[in-house]
């Protein structure tokens, strides 16, 4: 009976050896199937989103009507061109009387009716403004609100390509993890196995059978929430990739940590504020509004244009002597009281400026403290990731221990459950740690714009 416990117990010992090499790399073969590295398919996806993300798409169509606000804008230093027609029935009205018997008995008086019984005119208008006080500082705000559009939708896509690389380390990571669960079931199967086997040879008691029972099915039920998270990780990023949610992605290995960064604080904030488009675009609305201020200061000015007008007129259609007529017209408006409205419409602008450049003001401050903030979340992840490394080997080391005591029988269940819950839970911080880490360096690029990859340009539509 003794070499068939001791040929059984070597066998458990090598398929224990075998379910332990499994989960010790777990971690490392999850994705190993994929051959590029983590920076080509990140930046594959990125590119795809910015192609075909909606709401980036959406915020394109802003910026097309801030153009086309601008088009029409300059439009006002060309003349218009409108043609005007009427035709006219009348009836009744007021009479010019012409007493003319009284001059000279043969003549008959003559009544003139003011209105004419039926009348048309129809004519071509072209006016051109010659001085327009309001048109120019009506362009330079327009130009402003189309750099400030602009920016947005870089800073849009900046946030966006950070979301992008985030979420796919958050499904990376959480497929890892699926891994290492599952490693750690395929060990309490093969626990439960020679628990079982050394429960028939007398070695064991029956609780520990079912205690290795309900260690199993535990880790079961955090499998299927692990999977579930990768479910949801999967689904996020497809939709911002504009894609079907139940899309497969493409898994990779983190054959290699991001570097850390060298620079300084100093250095990294004045880079940040010197190319966030979320600065271009506060220091845009700031100009926007000033502009604005002429616009409505204009309003108290004169304007001066010409108008040309030619066409014909008279009781019927038709052309040639009698029916046409030119005439060319030099106008002055000056808008000499308006109880006021247009001075506090001023002030208002003013008011809107000082508002947007306090704005202006405060982004810059948060830029620098979102940098300060990055760069210590990042260097925290750094010298976590050498400790949880650390937990890690150790924790591995001591389940191997473990695993050898537990084959011999000389280890209590409560003991060998604790040693393989501090390798799993060593294992998950590891990960958790590693891509941590990455996630960090994603926000540290994100909040110093760094590594923008090219937006494709803004196509207007000219359709009427």
């Amino acid at each position: 009976m003794r070499p068939r416990n001791a040929t059984s117990a070597r066998r458990n010992l090598r398929t224990t050896a075998r379910a332990l090499c499994l989960f010790a790399v777990a971690l490392p073969m999850a994705g190993a199937v994929a051959a590029r590295p983590l920076a080509d398919v990140v930046d594959e996806y990125v590119r795809e989103g910015l192609r075909a993300n909606l709401t980036l798409r959406s915020q394109g169509f802003d910026v097309e009507r801030a153009i086309a606000a601008l088009d029409g804008a300059r439009a006002g230093y060309f003349p218009s061109l409108g043609l005007d027609a009427r035709y006219t029935r009348s009836e009744g009205g007021r009479e010019i009387l012409l007493p003319l018997s009284q001059f000279d008995p043969m003549l008959a008086d003559q009544s003139i009716p003011f209105l004419r019984e039926r009348e048309q005119d129809t004519r071509l208008t072209l006016l051109q403004p010659l001085y327009a006080p309001a048109i120019p500082a009506s362009v330079r705000a327009q130009r402003s609100q189309l750099a400030a559009s602009e920016y947005a939708r870089l800073a849009l896509a900046r946030r966006l390509q950070r979301d992008i690389t985030v979420g796919y380390l958050d499904w990376l990571r959480a497929t890892k993890t699926v891994a290492i669960v599952d490693a750690s079931r395929t060990l309490l199967e093969e626990n439960l196995r020679v628990n079982d086997s050394l429960f028939r040879n007398g070695k064991v008691t029956q609780d520990q059978v079912l205690r290795a029972r309900a260690e199993l099915l535990e880790v079961q039920q955090q499998l299927r929430e692990a999977q579930n998270l990768a479910q949801q990780a999967r689904s996020f990023l497809n939709f911002l990739l504009n894609r079907p949610l139940d899309t497969a992605l493409e898994a990779t290995e983190v054959d290699e940590l991001v570097a850390r960064s060298a620079a300084d604080l100093e250095a990294l904030s004045a880079s940040a504020l010197e190319r966030r488009p979320e600065l271009a675009q506060a220091e845009s609305a700031v100009r926007a509004a000033e502009a604005q201020i002429g616009v409505e200061r204009a309003q108290l000015k004169p304007t001066l244009g010409i108008g040309v007008d030619g066409g014909i007129q008279g009781e019927d259609y038709g052309t040639g002597h009698g029916y046409n007529y030119g005439q060319a017209s030099l106008r002055l408006t000056w808008r000499l009281f308006d109880g006021g409205a247009n001075r506090a419409a001023v002030r208002s602008a003013r008011a809107f400026a000082r508002r947007t450049a306090t704005q202006r003001d405060e982004l810059a401050q948060q830029i620098q403290l979102e940098v300060q903030q990055a760069l210590d979340r990042l260097d925290t992840a750094g010298d976590s990731l050498a400790t949880a490394e650390a937990r890690s080997e150790a924790a591995r080391a001591g389940f191997r221990i473990a695993s050898r005591k537990r084959d011999e029988g000389v280890i209590s269940q409560v003991e060998f459950i604790d040693a393989r819950s501090t390798l799993t839970g060593a294992e998950l911080n590891l990960n958790l740690t590693r891509f941590a880490l990455l996630a960090r360096q994603a926000d540290l690029d994100y909040v110093t714009a760094a590594g923008l990859l090219p937006l494709d340009p803004i196509t207007t539509d000219s359709t009427p």
